[in-house]
């Protein structure tokens, strides 16, 4: 229940951030040179598509899913690439939801039962 609750967190966070960088450009600053040099609305696009899966995959945590497990693990690691990758344009925002997959991921993995063969 913590895994989903965090993961619908995160994904409703990556929305906002997605739907904010596609309609207006200039909220979001750049902070210095970077290597990972995107388009502000090709951010955008890639936080609203990944937020919409992240929190479809939430809703499979919340039935109990054993797929949504794996996928959860899965597109936290996602996120967190993405939002380390977003890190110059809103940092505390990125590394917020950096902490948030960081849970989201030892939650999933520690609560999996494993059943002896």
């Amino acid at each position: 229940m913590f895994a989903a609750v965090l993961l619908s967190l995160s994904g409703i966070l990556a929305v906002l951030q997605g739907i904010t960088a596609i309609a207006k450009d200039d909220v979001y600053t750049r902070v210095g040179n970077y290597v990972f040099e995107f388009d502000l609305t090709a951010w955008g696009w890639i936080h609203l598509i990944l937020g919409i899966v992240v929190v479809l995959t939430a809703v499979g945590l919340f039935m109990g899913s054993n797929w949504a497990r794996a996928a959860g693990i899965c597109l936290a690691g996602l996120s967190m690439i993405a939002n380390f990758m977003w890190l110059p344009y809103q940092p505390w925002w990125a590394l917020t939801i950096l902490a948030i997959d960081v849970f989201v991921i030892w939650a999933l993995c520690t609560s999996w039962t494993h059943t002896p063969e």
